[in-house]
């Protein structure tokens, strides 16, 4: 179940990203997360939530209005090209924010419930991901070596580097409440703000930067609320 979450979860954010701005998909997407989780355990388990709690909530939600073009969102209503790039990003952020949830709750009870270890989770994981993503690889091998050989540096730093920081959140969710893990990761968007909005041109960075540490805000209060 971890694995097929994992995969949807990536070619959604993938996708999401060749259709919209990086700055509109990720941090909608990391903040959404969390947020979905701190709801259902609100609404379904029966976790109660305090005012610091609710005030993460507005914090969420005024940092997505920011990162997704704040003010910039009426400039868009005017030009069609821009607002659809726009729902686009954050209906693809949303969607991936809904499977990140989903991958949390799975993997936190594979640690927490089922006591399995954080490193076999994520190796198992990678297992089935290999499975599901092979079929794409081999009905192109010719294109597929192409891209290896001009990207296998990149490739390779993000299959060391991403394995290493989930099953380090997998040990600290293991160690400490969910709902405390979880939002501690999303300062991650602060550096996805910055380096969309500087490195890859998308514009409003003020305003993004000021929504990515909202959001990074509201996550915190719904912890420790």
């Amino acid at each position: 179940a971890s694995g097929v979450l994992h995969v949807v979860y990536y070619v959604t954010l993938l996708r999401g990203y060749r259709k919209a701005d990086l700055t509109v998909v990720y941090p909608l997407a990391r903040g959404t997360g969390p947020l979905l989780s701190s709801l259902v355990a609100i609404t379904l388990l029966g976790e109660r939530i305090s005012a610091l709690g609710a005030l993460g909530i507005v914090g969420v939600v005024g940092g997505v209005f920011l990162i997704a073009g704040g003010p910039g969102l009426l400039r868009a209503a005017h030009d069609p090209a821009a607002r659809a790039r726009v729902h686009k990003g954050i209906a693809y952020g949303l969607l991936t924010g809904a499977f990140i949830a989903s991958y949390t709750v799975v993997d936190g009870y594979a640690v927490k419930v089922l006591l399995m270890s954080p490193i076999l989770v994520d190796y198992m994981g990678n297992f089935v991901r290999v499975a599901l993503l092979a079929p794409v690889v081999l009905r192109d091998p010719r294109t597929a070596a192409v891209l290896w050989s001009a990207q296998w540096r990149f490739a390779l730093l993000v299959a060391v580097v991403s394995p290493i920081a989930y099953v380090l959140v997998l040990f600290a969710m293991r160690e400490a409440p969910l709902s405390h893990v979880a939002p501690a990761r999303e300062v991650s968007m602060l550096f996805a703000a910055l380096i969309g909005g500087h490195l890859l041109g998308e514009g409003d960075r003020v305003a993004r930067l000021c929504g990515a540490v909202c959001i990074a805000l509201g996550v915190t209060a719904l912890a420790l609320g």
